[in-house]
C-alpha cells in the first residue's frame, strides 16, 4: 500500500515550531535577538546602555574598612593601643620641652635682660637727676666752684651717655623704650650746652647765669627726666611681664602627662584581665619613665616659680620702691638748690607759693613715704640697716633745709648758701649720706634678688631635653610592651 510523501509537511511543522509566536492582542512585543544582533541591542531601534560596574571604594573607605577589621581582632586592636600610646608619650614629652622652655627662656629674661635693663633705666635717671642737682650746687658756688662737683657732674653726664647706648642696643628697635631712648639723646646735648653757658655766664658775674640754669632746668624737668622715668616705668612693666611668663604653669604638658599615664595604666589592667598576668615590663617601663618626666615637670616648676616669686617679694619689689625713695631725693635736692638759685622768681601756678620750694615739698614726702615702705619690705638687718641710717639723714636734712630758708628769708643769703652747700651741717652733706644710704640698700636688694631668680632659673635646667628623651624612651618601651603581646600570636 502505497502512501503520499510527507515530508514537506514534517518541513513545514518543523518550520512553524521554529518560528517566533506572535504575542497576543494587548501583550507588549519583547524585544528579540534577531539574526546578526547582540544583548543590548534592538534591531532597528538603537542600543540599550549596559549597567555600569560597581564603583571602588575611596581611599577613607578602604582606611575604615582596614581598621574595622582590625579592631575586630586582638592583634589588631593591640597595634591599636600600641600606636596611641606611642602618640601620647611623644607628645606629652614635646609639648613638656616646648613650654618648658618656653618658661626657661622668660627666666633668663629676667636674670640677664629685663631687670638689669630696669635697674639701668633707673640709674640713667639717677645720673641726670643728679647732674642737675651738682650743676645747681655748682652754680651757688659760682667762681669757688670746686673740682669735686666739676667731676661728679661730669661722671653723672657720661655715666648717662654710656646706659642710654647700652639700654639703645638691648631695646626694640620699634618699641616704646626706643622712643624714649631717642628723646633723651636728642636733649641731653642741649642741656649741656645750656649749663655750660650758665656757668660761663656766673663766672663772669652775669646775671644771664641764672636764666641759663634755669632753662636747663626746665629741659631737665620737661624733657629729659619724664623720658627717664618713662623709660623706666616701660622697662619694669616688661619686667613683670617677663616674671609672669616664666612663673605660669604649663596647663597643657600636665594635661598630656596625666592622660599619657592613665592610659597607660588602663592599658596593663586590660593586659591583665585578659591574659592574667601582671606586669608587662614594656608598659610598666613606659608608665615609670612617664611618672619620672611628670614629676621632674611639677617639681621644677614649682622650684623656679618658689625663686621667682621669692625674687619678687624680697627683691623686685623692694627695688621698684627704692628707686623711687632715690628719685624723690634727687628731686627734692635739685629744687632745693633752685630755691636759692630763682629766689622768687618762678611760682606756683596759683601765684602764690614759690614754686622750687613746693616742688621740694612734694619729693621730700614721696622720699619719707618710700623710705617706710622700703623698711617694711626688708626682711632682714642688713636691708634694714641702711634704710634706717636713710631715714636718720633725711630728718636731719629737713631741718637744715628748714633753718637755710629761715636764714635766706631773714635776708642772710650767705649763711643760708653755708647752710645749702657747705662742707660740714649742710643739706648737700644729708642729700650725700641719705643717696649713699639709699645706694648700698639698693646694692643688697639687688643681690637678693639675683640670687632668688637665678636659683629659680636653675630649677629648669636640663628638663626640657629631659623630658624629650624620656617621652621618646617612654614610646619605645611602650611600642616594645604590645609587641612582646602581639608575638604571642604568631
Amino acid at each position: 500500500m502505497t502512501y503520499p510523501p510527507n515530508a514537506p509537511a514534517a518541513s513545514a511543522a518543523q518550520g512553524a515550531g521554529s518560528a517566533p509566536a506572535r504575542p497576543g492582542p494587548g501583550v507588549p512585543a519583547q524585544p528579540g535577538h534577531g539574526p546578526g544582533q547582540v544583548p543590548g541591542q534592538v534591531s532597528g531601534q538603537g542600543q540599550v546602555p549596559a549597567a555600569p560596574p560597581p564603583a571602588a571604594p575611596g581611599v577613607w573607605a578602604q582606611g575604615r574598612e582596614v581598621l574595622r577589621r582590625a579592631a575586630t581582632t586582638e592583634p589588631g586592636r593591640l597595634r591599636i593601643l600600641g600606636a596611641v600610646l606611642a602618640l601620647l608619650v611623644v607628645a606629652f614629652g614635646a609639648v613638656t620641652a616646648l613650654e618648658v622652655g618656653d618658661r626657661s627662656s622668660y627666666a633668663d629674661d629676667v636674670v640677664g635682660r629685663s631687670q638689669p635693663l630696669s635697674a639701668d633705666a633707673a640709674d640713667i635717671y639717677r645720673s641726670l637727676a643728679d647732674a642737675d642737682a651738682t650743676a645747681a650746687s655748682g652754680f651757688l658756688a659760682g667762681p669757688q666752684e670746686s673740682e669735686q662737683i666739676r667731676r661728679r657732674y661730669a661722671d653723672d653726664i657720661t655715666t648717662a651717655s654710656r646706659l642710654l647706648v647700652k639700654a639703645a642696643a638691648a631695646t626694640d628697635s620699634d618699641g616704646g623704650s626706643a622712643s624714649e631712648i631717642a628723646t633723651l639723646n636728642e636733649h641731653l646735648p642741649r642741656y649741656t650746652g645750656l649749663i655750660e653757658r650758665a656757668r660761663a655766664a656766673n663766672r663772669q658775674g652775669l646775671p644771664l647765669g641764672g636764666a641759663y640754669l634755669r632753662y636747663a632746668n626746665q629741659t631737665m624737668s620737661r624733657d629729659l627726666l619724664p623720658a627717664a622715668e618713662r623709660l623706666y616705668a616701660a622697662e619694669t612693666a616688661r619686667l613683670h611681664e617677663d616674671d609672669d611668663e616664666a612663673r605660669a604653669w604649663p596647663f597643657l604638658s600636665l594635661a598630656l602627662g596625666i592622660l599619657a599615664l592613665a592610659v597607660l595604666v588602663w592599658a596593663q589592667l586590660r593586659n591583665f584581665r585578659m591574659t592574667n598576668r601582671v606586669f608587662n615590663q614594656g608598659m610598666l617601663a613606659a608608665t615609670a619613665a612617664c611618672v619620672v618626666a611628670l614629676l621632674w615637670l611639677v617639681t621644677g616648676h614649682g622650684l623656679a616659680r618658689a625663686g621667682l616669686d621669692d625674687a619678687r617679694a624680697h627683691g623686685q619689689e623692694s627695688l621698684q620702691v627704692l628707686n623711687e625713695a632715690r628719685i624723690g631725693s634727687l628731686k627734692a635736692r635739685a629744687n632745693e638748690n633752685l630755691t636759692v638759685v630763682a629766689r622768687g622768681a618762678v611760682l606756683t601756678e596759683d601765684g602764690k607759693h614759690d614754686k622750687y620750694e613746693s616742688d621740694y615739698g612734694s619729693s621730700f614726702a614721696t622720699l619719707s613715704k618710700a623710705l617706710a615702705e622700703a623698711t617694711r619690705l626688708a626682711d632682714d638687718d642688713a636691708g634694714r640697716s641702711p634704710l634706717t641710717e636713710a631715714a636718720a639723714r633725711a630728718g636731719e636734712w629737713q631741718k637744715r633745709h628748714q633753718q637755710a630758708r629761715e636764714l635766706d628769708d631773714s635776708g642772710d643769703f650767705t649763711g643760708a648758701m653755708n647752710r645749702m652747700i657747705g662742707t660740714t651741717e649742710s643739706t648737700g652733706q644729708s642729700f650725700d649720706q641719705v643717696d649713699a644710704a639709699l645706694g648700698r640698700a639698693l646694692a643688697h636688694e639687688q643681690d637678693e634678688f639675683t640670687r632668688a631668680a637665678d636659683g629659680g632659673r636653675n630649677a629648669l635646667t636640663g628638663l626640657p631635653l629631659g623630658a624629650a628623651v624620656l617621652g621618646v624612651l617612654a614610646a619605645a618601651c611602650a611600642v616594645l610592651g604590645v609587641n612582646r603581646r602581639l608575638s604571642e600570636y604568631r
